[in-house]
């Protein structure tokens, strides 16, 4: 079974990561959101699947599958029943594999853009030759002819995609957008060819008017098939751009690495493929280098720029038992390291795929959007029909040339509903905003675990921060020491170092690296012990020294000098005695990042609260929240106390983002209704976190909010754009206001904006750019403008030039005599003679007089004035 494995992740995440297994399938031919969504329906009703994803953007449908689930060559093959193209997709491919199905993919989407491409190149001068005979000759009958000859390779070969479409949907019982096309044009083929057939010239009183009775529509299918070819083309080319990302990230992997011998780790090096190394081999990076899978240095010191996976940009120093990472880049140093992950178990490979799935989720107003498209064509269809009846009604008093001029407008209003009311917009809305966004995510380290993420992040309202590892290093250093009357602070600071020597504590740690930073000299110790979560102690030129916590039963100073343990500086103090007399107090501190300030200040900008929870004791954790400028601070509570507070905060009514290391806050995250984990571990964050800070920056955070603020006010902005433009297209194309070939030309129009907004998102946090997303007023004052540019637009066009826009008016196809009821027939000959030019009808006598036969009189059709 072609299956993918899903770790488990937080309570909060996208449905199909509750699931154990995910079969991925290739979906193509969909040319829609209706598409998807019949595709998405059939998948859903198959015994044993749990819930189906499509994508139209991608072209990807991800299947959650339950315990008695189909294979996955089955669901294809259930998909294909219905007219679309199917594939599994093998599972756990790692970076190589990606970069190759991804190569395989842009091969074959410009192969598509080729095709359409000589399509166009056919389809746009035979479309405008036919528009020009049209215009200019409409009553010749050579030209008539020339156009019906010009308008069949358009129509048949050019049209070819969506006739094919329109079919395979018909054999399946199934309607899509080329339904539509394949109807509208072909209707207007079929009627002009029988006009073009059964209609001969026009007469008015038996006398030959050198025009037809009917216009031909030659034309306005062949207009269609242009218009639509172009917009096809330019959605296919904004669609590939929209996925750049991605594909860029995974093309990073290396193709080969350099593999050195165990036994001769110093020997000769030998070049080979990537997908040959496995965990556990020995691998040697020169300079200039990618790195070729994940590892742990053991020997050699360099920098490594890591900026195409945490998007900073400044390098990181590698030495012994440092971690490396896959398609990072060496830049000084030669490393020798062991490989720790390969093949679909790098970061990278991880990275990747997690992105995918969540480009292949959605959130809840496109499943919305989705069932709409579903009915989307059977309602236009039924639409058409009525107005084809609707004007078939109200023509019903008109006879002659008039009643089938009403006809021919009803049947040019028709074709448009058919074409303005394609939904490639609304299936184009989300997909695609979500596809750039979280592609540009990757780019900046920062990965969304799927669509629902993006509704979240809008409505928070306070963050909460760990302390340790998240606001500070997760490092100590030297706070201050304190000295007792009489007592060197240096002599202080020396004589903990030295009984601290022996300790591999982390404060003890920070107190022998203070005491070399300041170049003390440390003196040599003996009789070392420590006394676990107490402190140490250590015989130091022959005199006792104890270094270790004021409350411990060790401690055997005067008691009365205690209290001078709470003016030390801030964080975890520990006291310093020689022979049972108190010499000082020594406070280390985890160090806050430096970009801890700037970025809580940027949170706080965008409206949310910024609390505090810890584990640490009060003085180290309010000292943090202080030099930050946090107002609510909690210190020492558990795991599950976070929790407890999360919850808290949740019941009175508070949106809650949590921000932890992944790790040892997983339960509070995954209680918050966002979890951010600063990525220290690509591992524990994917599992953990619905947003990722691989970089283990504070300013990811605001950075990440921003992006996915600003993806879901794109995603509104192209959903309120394409509602606002069928709403307004719809009843202008119904009462004839707007002809075919501008419904053609809006159409295409509608699903290029839509793609284009989207790639706006390409540019967020570039230099130069904000990375904050706009205030909740101006994020839906952008969505009702988008909704109502095209009103204005399409509304605009038509209310000031409405015989340019509309279907054709009913056109005079012979000369107006004015009669006077009750004239004789006499006299009206004689008005019918004088309109002649003497003559009342060609090759009659009268009065004596013979009539010349007069040259047929060319008239241009007023439906092109």
């Amino acid at each position: 079974m072609s299956t993918v494995q899903i770790a488990a992740p937080s309570a909060t995440a996208d449905p199909l990561g509750e699931i154990g297994q995910v079969a991925e399938l290739e979906v193509s031919g969909m040319t829609c959101g209706a598409c998807a969504a019949r595709v998405q329906r059939v998948l859903s009703q198959q015994p044993g699947v749990v819930e189906a994803l499509v994508n139209y953007a991608t072209g990807r449908a991800s299947v959650a599958l339950g315990a008695d689930a189909p294979d996955a060559s089955r669901l294809a093959e259930a998909v294909q029943r219905i007219g679309y193209g199917a594939a599994a997709l093998e599972p756990g491919a790692g970076a190589l594999e990606q970069v190759r199905a991804f190569e395989e993919i842009e091969d074959r989407e410009r192969t598509e853009r080729a095709a359409l491409a000589l399509r166009i190149a056919v389809a746009v001068p035979l479309a405008i030759a036919v528009a020009c005979l049209t215009y200019f000759e409409p009553h010749d009958v050579t030209a008539r002819w020339i156009a019906a000859g010009l308008a069949v390779p358009v129509q048949f070969w050019c049209g070819l995609p969506f006739l094919r479409s329109a079919w395979a949907g018909a054999q399946a019982q199934a309607t899509n957008m080329d339904t539509l096309i394949a109807l509208s044009t072909l209707a207007s083929f079929i009627y002009s060819t029988i006009v073009l057939i059964t209609t001969g010239p026009s007469y008015r009183h038996g006398a030959p008017t050198g025009m037809f009775s009917m216009p031909l529509d030659y034309y306005m299918g062949t207009t269609i098939i242009a218009v639509l070819l172009i917009g096809r083309w330019c959605e296919a080319r904004a669609r590939s751009s929209s996925g750049r990302a991605v594909r860029e990230l995974a093309g990073l992997s290396a193709k080969s690495a350099r593999l050195l011998d165990p036994a001769d780790p110093d020997g000769q090096e030998r070049l080979v493929p990537i997908e040959q190394v496995r965990v556990g081999d020995l691998f040697r990076v020169r300079p200039g280098d990618s790195i070729p899978v994940d590892g742990v240095v053991l020997s050699g010191h360099s920098a490594v720029d890591e900026s195409m996976l945490t998007g900073e940009s400044l390098p990181v120093e590698k030495a012994r038992g440092a971690a490396v990472t896959g398609a990072t880049v060496n830049i000084d140093g030669v490393l020798n390291a062991r490989a720790s992950a390969v093949g679909a178990d790098t970061a990278l490979s991880r990275i990747v795929a997690l992105v995918e799935r969540a480009q292949a989720s959605k959130p809840r107003i496109q499943r919305v959007a989705d069932r709409i498209a579903l009915v989307f064509v059977p309602v236009v269809l039924l639409l058409a029909a009525l107005t084809a009846i609707g004007w078939v009604i109200t023509g019903d008093g008109l006879h002659g040339m008039a009643g089938l001029m009403h006809i021919q407008r009803g049947l040019d209003a028709t074709i448009a509903v058919l074409i303005v009311a394609c939904p490639c917009a609304l299936g184009l809305a989300t997909p695609v905003a979500i596809l750039v966004g979280t592609g540009r995510g990757a780019g900046l380290g920062l990965l969304i675990r799927g669509a629902e993420v993006l509704e979240r992040s809008q409505r928070l309202d306070t963050i909460v921060f760990d302390k340790t590892g998240t606001l500070t290093t997760g490092r100590m250093s030297l706070a201050g020491v304190w000295s007792a009357e009489r007592s060197d602070p240096d002599l202080v600071l020396a004589l903990a170092a030295a009984a601290e020597s022996g300790s591999e504590h982390p404060v003890g740690q920070a107190i022998l690296a203070a005491a070399r930073e300041r170049g003390i000299d440390v003196p040599s110790v003996s009789d070392f012990r420590s006394v676990a979560g107490h402190g140490v102690s250590a015989l130091v030129e022959g005199r006792e020294v104890w270094v270790g916590q004021p409350g411990a039963e060790q401690h055997r100073a005067d008691r009365s000098q205690l209290p001078a343990v709470r003016d030390a500086p801030a964080g975890t103090a520990v006291v310093v005695e020689r022979d049972g007399q108190l010499l000082g107090v020594i406070s280390v501190a985890d160090t806050v990042k430096p970009e801890a300030r700037s970025a809580v200040a940027e949170l706080r900008s965008m409206g949310l609260d910024v609390r505090l929870l810890t584990g640490d004791s009060a003085r180290a954790g309010e000292s943090v929240a202080g030099a930050l400028g946090i107002d609510h601070a909690r210190c020492r509570v558990s795991p599950e106390e976070k929790v407890s507070e999360i919850a808290r905060l949740q019941g009175e009514g508070h949106r809650v983002a949590m921000v932890g290391d992944g790790v040892n806050d997983a339960g509070a995250l995954a209680q918050a209704d966002l979890g951010i984990a600063m990525g220290t571990g690509v591992g524990a964050a994917i599992e953990a976190a619905d947003i990722s800070v691989i970089s283990g920056s504070l300013e990811g955070v605001p950075r990440a909010l921003g992006l996915a603020r600003a993806t879901q006010t794109i995603v509104l902005q192209n959903l309120g754009w394409a509602f606002g433009y069928n709403l307004i297209a719809l009843p202008l194309a119904m009462t004839g206001l707007l002809s075919p070939a501008l419904a053609a030309v809006a159409m295409g129009l509608s699903s290029i904006t839509v793609v284009s907004n989207s790639l706006r998102l390409r540019g967020f946090g570039a230099p130069g750019r904000p990375v904050r997303a706009p205030g909740v007023r101006r994020r839906l004052g952008g969505v009702a403008l988008a909704a109502a540019i095209p009103a204005v637009l399409l509304g605009g066009m038509v209310l000031a030039a409405p015989n340019r826009f509309a279907v054709a008016p009913a056109s005079e196809a012979s000369t107006r005599i004015p009669v006077t009821p009750g004239e004789s027939l006499a006299s009206y000959m004689k008005s019918l003679r004088k309109a002649r030019g003497g003559c009342a009808m060609p090759g009659m006598a009268m009065g004596g007089q013979s009539c010349p036969q007069p040259a047929p009189t060319r008239v241009r059709s007023s439906r092109f004035r």
